[in-house]
């Protein structure tokens, strides 16, 4: 045992950052997870988890240009795989916060509409999960804030990479 952990001690000497924290990816880990459980318990009311919630929020966003959203590009905007967007789109079809339906360009694609319920529903939900990244990220976080701005320049550094 004191050989395991003398070994351990000098792996995490040798070849880490010398704590979890720090390490980028340990860090964002552990925020994401604790702002998805945040938003899944202020969601709770509105049937919705977070995951639910963003997956719609995109469907809505995309809607914006008057288009039918094609399941591909909502995947790609939000970098979902195909399979668990699928499983998403499937839940929210289910609550009636979103339709599918055959894409008049392509027969084995599907478009994502967002209901009068969605909507509905999505009202009610921004200022809840809002509330939530308040709280967690305070002005850090909010539009011109420090770590919303250098999370933005690296997601559009690293886009499809």
């Amino acid at each position: 045992m004191e050989n395991d952990t003398r070994a351990l001690d000098a792996l995490f000497a040798d070849a880490s950052l010398g704590a979890p924290e720090n390490a980028v990816g340990f860090v964002l880990w552990r925020l994401v997870h604790r702002y998805q459980r945040e938003a899944d318990r202020a969601l709770v009311p509105l049937d919705l988890t977070q995951l639910q919630f963003m997956t719609l929020t995109m469907a809505a966003w995309l809607a914006r240009a008057g288009e039918p959203v094609p399941q591909a590009a909502l995947s790609r905007f939000g970098d979902i795989h195909p399979m668990q967007l699928s499983h998403m789109l499937k839940a929210l079809a289910g609550k009636g916060f979103i339709t599918r339906t055959p894409s008049a360009a392509d027969v084995r694609a599907k478009c994502v509409e967002v209901t009068t319920a969605g909507r509905d529903v999505l009202r009610a939900a921004l200022p809840l999960v809002i509330e939530v990244q308040q709280r967690l990220f305070g002005a850090e976080g909010a539009p011109g804030g420090d770590l919303l701005a250098a999370l933005v320049r690296l997601d559009r550094e690293h886009l499809g990479a």
